[in-house]
Formats: C-alpha cells, structure tokens, sequence
C-alpha cells in the first residue's frame, strides 16, 4: 500500500500534512539529545551535581549503559506488539508522559540532591524517548512510496538538528551561565534570576526541553494518519514473544537485510564514538573549556542540517546505499584529519603553527583552526548516514512488520555500542605505556578507521534496498 493509497492525497509527499505532522516528531525529540544529554544537563550532572567529577562520570555513564540495555533488549519486544496491536501513536503517547514527566521532575536534581534519584530520571527519559523513535519510525513504510522514503528521512533528520541548535543556542546564551563567571555564552546574567552556582539554568533546560517536547510532536498526533486497530493489547503482549522469535528466524532468510544491519551495527559504533569521544578528544588536547566545547557541537549542527537537505536529494536519485558509502567515506577522512592534529600542527605534521597570541579568543591557534575544518566533515556526514540508514530499513519492509524490524534495528544498533568506545580507550591505554598522553590519545582515537573500514567493505557488498513501489 502506498501513502496515497493511505491518505486519498496525490500530491507531492512535502505538501501532504500528514508528512509534515511525522517529521515534526524528529524537531519535537532533538533538544533532549543535543541539549539535556549532550552540553548542558549532562556536563552539569558531571561537574556540579555530583560530589566530584570521577563520581559524576561514573554515574553518568551507568545511565548511558542501563538505558541502552533498555532499549536494547525492549525494543524488539514492543515494536512486535505494536504491530499486532495496531496503531503506533498510543505507545507514542505513552511514553512522551514518562519522557515528560522524568524531565520535568530533573529540575530538582540541585547540587546535593540524590545522585540516584536524578540517574533514575535520566534514565527513564531516555527509555522513553528511544522507544518512542522506534514507534515514530514505524509509520515511515505506510505513510510514503519507497522513492520519497529517503528525501523526506534526511529533511527530517535536517529538521531535528535545526530544532537542536536553536535549543541549545537559547541554552547557551540565555539560560546556563558559568558557575565561574556568572555569566553566560553571550556574558549575560541568566535569564529568570536562574542561579548559575545551584546549576539551574542546567536544570531548566530538561523541563523546557520537555515542554518543546509536547508542543511540537502535536502536529504528528493532529496531522499524521495511523494503523487501525489491530488485536486488544493484552493478546498482542501474549503473542509478541512468538513474534519476536520469528523475526530472528526471518532475518536470516533476507539475506540483504541482515548484510545491512551487520554492516550498520559496525560503522554506527564508529559514528557514534566520533561524534561522543570527538569534543572531549579536542578538550583534551587544547583544554577547552565549555564554552568552546558548546561552540564546537553548535557548529556540527549547523553544518549538518543543510548537509541532510542536500544528502535527501541525493538519496532520491542515487539512493540510500550510495549515501550511506559517501557518508562512510567522509567519517573516514574527518577521523583521519582529527588524528593527524597535535597541540601545534596539522596533517601529521605538514602543516605547523605558532603558538596563538595572548587573548587570541576561542579556537585560537591553527591547530584548533584545522580541527574545526575535520569537524566540518563530521558535520557533513553524521546526519545523512544516520537518516540514509534509516531510509534503507524502511525501503526493507513492509508497513505490517515495520514496528518489529524497527525494533530489531534499534536492538542491533545498541547491541554493540560499547565496541567502538571500548577500542579507542584500549588503544589509548595501551599506546599510553610508549607515547606521551596527546600522541596516545590521537592512536586511541584512530582505532576508529577500522569501524569506517570495515562497515564500508560490507556496505560495498551488499544489494541496496528497493528504491521503487508499485502502488
């Protein structure tokens, strides 16, 4: 069945409402990643809320590691539910009130407060807001023609980074001032008398983000059409189970399918520990302070959101395959351009520089300068092999499986995360006994290329999806 099938509309997927109302789910959920996850709640949790910062890591990082087996091992489970029990907007709903809820209730995590209690929230938030992705992405196969399914992805994709950046630029410059200073990005006082030494402009940002949460997923539950009702959710939950083993049993069968999956199960790890380990890696080596940390991941975002524009377009005519290796390549040449940067040069030493000025500002030096070049090509690359990949899986099958084979995808995307980040601190551990600390961490971090290398060889030998339907 194709969209038009489904919604008695012939015009072009961006002048259906319907699409429109999907793709505001991925500019609804970006703020919580970009901001509360990533630059501002997540280094508050580290720096302010815990007793020090080796605790706060610690815990920060359980509830990295307890919310991916959530999702891990959930995922697939409720995505086969939800397909039996029919429409995917209810399991939405239901955990857009956790998400919602575990936010709001993070603005009583003020230094002092229990490190559990506020692990505890952020996990439950990022439960929530994972398999609700899942759910979101479910409805892709019946609500588009495999031939629009990778243009619209990317836009989406585009349009949760744009939702992203604005989000943290108003964070930023508005709301979380520097426990040092007092002040903040823009050396304002925050804004609401928020107290920077108590880290509530951090802490404002997870019930604002939770509130931007619930304004702009609306659209989809306005606008975007839904399964009918299948079986009653208790005989769906009992059937489930059996459904999930035949997945398994399934996939080996569709051997393109499973190819693919390998395949983004390897070079995801490598994205994923990019975009992660690359702003601590750059810290590390130049000493940036938050300031030029949220300078950095402000920059990868906005590079990416026309990136994913352009890559839909291209996705549209050379299809999701093809995008997917071009981003593969890009990563590839952005870990080689980061690893080949040291405190005073550039592509292994080729190019050196003269230490900066004083008050030369932020990214001062060329060696920063260089740096802020290979993130460009991060920025390039990591929206459009994430919404590609996506746009492959939907091209793989139908909208009555779609709920459990994303689900699939979701568990096999996290069943080996740790993978990538566990090489680069071996590697970097074990370079550590020979080099000097900046040379260790720059061999850690080239660990990477094998994760690129390999998953592009699998990539390369596997059959693309479908890139056409028949209505």
């Amino acid at each position: 069945m194709t969209s038009n099938d489904l919604t008695g509309d012939a015009r072009p997927a961006l002048r259906r409402p319907g699409v429109w109302g999907w793709m505001a789910f991925d500019f609804a959920a970006q703020p919580f990643f970009t901001v509360v996850l990533t630059f501002v709640f997540g280094p508050y949790f580290v720096s302010q809320l815990a007793p020090d910062p080796a605790t706060g890591q610690a815990w920060w990082s359980l509830s990295a590691t307890v919310a991916g087996l959530f999702v891990a091992f959930g995922s697939p489970f409720l995505g086969a539910v939800a397909d039996r029990a029919g429409p995917r907007k209810p399991w939405i709903g239901l955990f857009a009130g956790f998400k919602i809820g575990a936010l709001c209730l993070l603005w009583f995590s003020a230094p002092g407060s229990s490190l559990f209690v506020a692990t505890v929230l952020v996990v439950v938030a990022t439960v929530a807001a994972e398999f609700s992705i899942v759910f979101n992405d479910a409805m892709i196969p019946r609500l588009l023609r495999n031939d629009e399914i990778g243009r619209i992805s990317n836009i989406a994709w585009g349009l949760g980074y744009a939702g992203g950046i604005v989000f943290l630029i108003v964070a930023l410059a508005f709301l979380a001032g520097s426990k040092e200073t007092g002040l903040t990005l823009l050396g304002l006082p925050p804004a609401f008398g928020l107290d920077p030494a108590t880290g509530e402009g951090a802490r404002a940002t997870a019930p604002l983000a939770a509130l931007w949460y619930l304004v702009f997923i609306l659209p989809m539950f306005l606008l975007t059409p839904d399964r009918p009702r299948g079986e009653k959710v208790t005989a769906a939950v009992r059937q489930g189970l059996g459904d999930l083993k035949a997945t398994f049993r399934e996939i080996r069968q569709r051997r393109p399918l499973l190819q693919f999956l390998i395949a983004r199960m390897i070079y995801q790890d490598g994205v994923n520990a990019l975009v992660v380990l690359g702003g601590a890696f750059a810290a590390g080596m130049f000493g940036w302070t938050l300031t030029e940390s949220g300078l950095f991941g402000i920059i990868l975002n906005v590079v990416a959101i026309p990136s994913c524009f352009l890559a839909g377009m291209l996705d549209a005519r050379l299809g999701s395959k093809a995008v997917v290796v071009m981003a593969i390549l890009c990563l590839s040449l952005a870990t080689i351009g980061i690893i080949s940067t040291s405190p005073d040069s550039a592509l292994f030493g080729l190019m050196t520089f003269a230490p900066p000025g004083e008050g030369g500002g932020v990214f001062a030096s060329g060696a920063e300068k260089s740096y802020i070049v290979f993130g460009l090509l991060i920025g390039l690359a990591f929206g459009p092999i994430q919404a590609s990949s996506r746009s492959w899986m939907a091209k793989s099958v139908t909208a009555a499986e779609a709920g459990r084979y994303f689900g699939f995808y979701a568990f096999i995307g996290r069943a080996t995360s740790f993978l990538a980040p566990a090489a680069v601190a071996a590697a970097t551990a074990l370079a550590a006994q020979s080099f000097d600390p900046i040379t260790a961490s720059r061999i850690g971090m080239a660990s990477l290329i094998v994760f690129f290398v390999v998953g592009l060889v699998l990539v390369v030998r596997t059959e693309g999806p479908p890139e056409t339907s028949g209505g």
